[in-house]
């Protein structure tokens, strides 16, 4: 065989699954259209309880505040330098046979991002897209000693135009940047970084899954990468991140809703720590008492704090609470940003929309479980709900408290706030209204 025959060969095994996959989707495509055209006819003659805008009302919501990197930081990365070595037919990954039945994180895509940063060569090094491949790195890095690192999580969505769109990316840059600077790390500029992603995205976008059931999680990750043991800032890190086509995060009872266990000897974070960040260090302490909760037939953690057994987070959710409040009014009240929660994105989004709805009062304040079973004697606790990339929206139903099971109406509404809201988030994700915060990855 020709030099040349070989290199053509090549190609056309390295792009065969994408010629399949053209295929089932011309497939899809066909078959889906009296689908789509009810859809449209059904969204058409439906009265909504909520009109989704296609702007967003900056006095409910504000762009990130650009981060200020440190002087010397060295010089910055950009998309523009960005080098693709894409996989050999050897190394292309198993695609999941049945998007509808995804596990989370499990499979991974054919590629992933990666930019290294060493203060001794200036700075940020330039951006490459490669195969999907182990890390090597030295045994003293600090990443494996001190927990040097942090991570966001995102999605791309197929929409029903077939375009793919991340949901507000500038949001998780100012976030994971904010962690960097908690965490001695480099900092860099999210915009440039969204542009690396895109390109990943594009390469593998046969991956992003052809249902509302399912998406592609994209997990940016920055570790310390120093191969140093003292504790301090590291000079060398790694910026990478990888892809994985996800269903639902959790396993939830049979009619959707997750219950809890909220035990009040367990803390998740505290003021002055580093609840607000996105860092691993935060994660590995919960593990086993998610396995606690695991054993007495309950989902997730309900995270309290403080002697009044504040309500924080739900597993790595944040919490709302739908109720009628003391004026008789229909409230929806969430934990404020007190340093012990995540600042997530959903939150942020959710508030927003609610907001502008207008339909009921919205707050940020402190709420307790004393508060939580006072509410629910007196018939006034209608919904409780977790939100995060990850899941969304997660109805809540019951609460184990003190050995007691505190059963919550979540699912018994005529109209629960939490569907309303769900479905108000999948319609900007996967494009069935046009919004600013669903970008379209070219």
């Amino acid at each position: 065989m020709t030099t040349k025959m070989a290199i053509n060969a090549k190609d056309i095994f390295r792009n065969q699954h994408r010629l399949i996959r053209f295929i089932e989707q011309s497939i899809r495509l066909c078959s889906n259209q009296s689908l789509k055209t009810a859809q449209q006819q059904q969204q058409k003659n439906a009265t909504p309880d909520f009109e989704i805008s296609a702007s967003v009302n900056t006095e409910y919501t504000h762009a990130p505040e650009p981060i200020k990197h440190d002087k010397d930081l060295g010089h910055m990365f950009k998309a523009s330098q960005l080098a693709v070595r894409l996989a050999t037919p050897q190394q292309l990954q198993p695609k999941p046979d049945n998007d509808e039945q995804l596990g989370f994180g499990k499979l991974f895509t054919d590629h992933m991002l990666k930019i290294y940063y060493h203060k001794s060569l200036g700075g940020w090094q330039k951006p490459e897209i490669t195969p999907l491949e182990n890390l090597v790195m030295h045994p003293a890095a600090k990443v494996l000693h001190y927990a040097v690192e942090l991570f966001e999580g995102m999605k791309a969505y197929r929409g029903i135009d077939g375009k793919i769109r991340i949901f507000r990316p500038d949001m998780n840059m100012a976030r994971m940047n904010l962690a960097a600077q908690r965490s001695g790390l480099p900092t860099f500029e999210g915009k440039e970084f969204v542009k690396c992603l895109s390109r990943l995205l594009s390469i593998d976008s046969e991956w992003v899954p052809h249902t509302e059931a399912a998406s592609l999680y994209i997990r940016p990750t920055l570790i310390g990468i120093d191969p140093t043991l003292g504790v301090a800032s590291s000079d060398s890190a790694l910026l990478y991140s990888i892809l994985s086509p996800v269903g639902s995060y959790f396993k939830t009872g049979s009619n959707g809703a997750v219950s809890l266990l909220a035990d009040p000897s367990y803390t998740r974070a505290w003021p002055g720590g580093v609840g607000n960040r996105k860092m691993g260090s935060n994660y590995a302490p919960t593990i086993n008492v998610q396995k606690e909760a695991a054993a007495r037939g309950l989902q997730q953690v309900l995270w309290l704090y403080g002697e009044d057994h504040q309500l924080t987070e739900v597993g790595t959710m944040n919490i709302f609470m739908f109720y009628v409040n003391d004026q008789g009014e229909q409230e929806l009240i969430t934990p404020p940003l007190n340093g012990l929660i995540l600042p997530g994105i959903t939150r942020d989004s959710i508030l927003a929309m609610a907001r502008q709805w207008g339909k009921f009062k919205v707050r940020e304040g402190v709420f307790t479980m004393p508060m939580i079973s006072e509410l629910l004697n007196q018939g006034r606790l209608l919904e409780l709900f977790g939100t995060g990339t990850a899941c969304v929206v997660s109805p809540i139903n019951r609460i184990n408290y003190m050995g007691q099971d505190l059963y919550i109406p979540t699912m018994e509404q005529e109209k629960p706030v939490h569907e309303l809201i769900r479905e108000t988030l999948a319609d900007i994700q996967y494009g069935k209204v046009d919004h600013p915060w669903a970008v379209v990855i070219d």
